[in-house]
């Protein structure tokens, strides 16, 4: 019995914390315009270090255990929606070039073929 409430609760815990991201996703328009997201990013990117100090804080003096400084995050200076959309570019061309290049690559391998068997 005790198995199946366990496995239970773990169900549950997961399924709230993957709702919460959902939610959180949602509630920040992350899945809109890439303003949005670059605007998230650059407030995450103030937050969340000294979030994570303090609660190292924290674990520390429950604990008692001594942590050592971690060194600082470097700094990243380029536009996600620059290299995103680049990226997407570089995909789509080669996707689009693809059955061109197969059948250029195609007739060059029965070409050489026919000059090896004569």
């Amino acid at each position: 019995m005790v198995p199946r409430v366990w496995s239970l609760m773990r169900f549950l815990i997961k399924g709230s914390v993957a709702g919460g991201a959902v939610y959180l996703v949602y509630d920040q328009e992350l899945l809109g315009p890439s303003d949005k997201s670059q605007a998230v990013l650059q407030k995450a990117e103030e937050v969340v270090p000294p979030a994570l100090y303090q609660f190292s804080q924290y674990v520390c003096e429950q604990t008692g255990l001594k942590m050592p400084q971690l060194p600082a995050l470097p700094k990243f200076n380029f536009h996600v929606r620059d290299s995103w959309n680049s990226g997407i570019i570089k995909v789509m061309s080669a996707l689009s070039a693809a059955p061109t290049k197969a059948g250029e690559y195609s007739r060059e391998g029965w070409e050489y073929l026919k000059e090896r068997i004569k």
